[in-house]
């Protein structure tokens, strides 16, 4: 049964992740210097989702940035880049080791049409996800049962599609290319905020 527990600011300090942990964020936009971090989210493969809101202008989350920096926990994210980014510039942390499902998908599943989270749940564990939320307000005082089962379905799937996901990886041989992807990844949201394009500058 999934349970989701909400936190305004900081995870508390009970809150504990080993091993792998899926995170994701919802911000008032996708231009990261404009539109502000509303909602980190954190699952824990066990039903178990965390939701952190945060207030315009507080990101005071010693507890959240402490795991985020753990290098002994994996963060899993589904689309890392954007994520990745959004929690530098906003909380000021590194998140490093990353896994990201639609770079590995992308990789793995070079036959298949679309690499959202919706289509991944759909395709590999037989799920199939409500995205009507996906656009609604996350800066609202209030948030709705609607948005908080929305933010927390898009952290539950996340460590058994990365099981499906490297399986794939492994059987067709490409599982190193996905690590290099990975370990870039935080680089690439960094170049993001500073204002290049990585695709623009690896181009002749």
């Amino acid at each position: 049964m999934t349970q989701i527990y909400f936190h305004e600011g900081d995870l508390p300090a009970s809150v504990h992740f080993s091993g792998a942990v899926a995170v994701d964020t919802e911000t008032m936009g996708l231009e990261l210097h404009r539109d502000r971090l509303c909602l980190v989210q954190l699952g824990d493969g066990k039903g178990n989702a965390h939701i952190a809101r945060f207030k315009k202008g507080c990101y005071d989350a010693p507890n959240l940035k402490a795991l985020l920096q753990d290098a002994s926990v994996l963060k899993i994210f589904q689309y890392a880049r954007f994520d990745v980014a959004a929690l530098y510039l906003y909380l000021g942390v590194v998140c490093a080791p990353v896994y990201c499902t639609k770079v590995a998908s992308k990789i793995a599943r070079t036959n298949a049409p679309s690499h959202s989270l919706k289509s991944l749940c759909s395709s590999l564990l037989g799920v199939e996800l409500e995205k009507e939320q996906q656009c609604s307000d996350w800066g609202a005082d209030e948030l709705s049962e609607e948005q908080l089962k929305y933010a927390a379905n898009d952290v539950l799937y996340l460590h058994a599609l990365k099981e499906k996901l490297d399986a794939l990886l492994e059987r067709e041989g490409r599982a190193a290319y996905a690590r290099a992807c990975f370990d870039f990844l935080p680089h690439v949201g960094m170049m993001d905020i500073a204002g290049f394009d990585c695709c623009d500058v690896l181009v002749h």
